[in-house]
């Protein structure tokens, strides 16, 4: 019998710049919040909105591709899993966070165009946020069906 199920999916745009710390061996952190937004009509029949935010850390090659390309309002499709993480605060309270440990992340279309480069398994490619014109990407010929 299985343990359990962790697993979070989440579409919504940061709320802020990705704070990046590198440690000493060179590994990446990326840390930020993400806004998830949702409709529904009030009591009196009107259209409201609730907000629900979120702390996301990626890590390694997803927290370099958060420090390269994304920025506050970008928007995000991330897969990963909650995880509650004890701290003591400045006046030795003991106190908790959630946190969604993000193990795939899809950048979404809008925004200004960002070009870059990044690394994967050593091969360098260059990325881009800006959707490739439909016609010059995909062949008419080259259509899977």
């Amino acid at each position: 019998m299985a343990n359990g199920v962790n697993k979070v999916i989440l579409v919504g745009n940061l709320g802020r710049d990705p704070e990046i710390q590198t440690f000493d061996n060179g590994v990446k952190k990326a840390s930020f919040s993400l806004a998830t937004s949702e409709g529904y009509r009030n009591r009196e029949g009107e259209r409201a909105t609730h907000t629900e935010w979120h702390n996301i850390v990626l890590w390694r090659g997803l927290a370099e591709v958060a420090e390269k390309y994304l920025r506050k309002g970008s928007s995000v499709f991330i897969e990963g899993r909650i995880r509650r993480r004890d701290y003591e605060d400045e006046n030795k309270q003991k106190r908790f966070i959630f946190e969604i440990l993000g193990d795939n992340m899809t950048m979404l279309g809008g925004g200004p165009r960002r070009e870059g480069t990044f690394e994967e398994n050593g091969t360098a490619a260059t990325a881009t946020t800006e959707p490739a014109d439909a016609e010059t990407a995909v062949p008419e010929d080259d259509l899977p069906f």
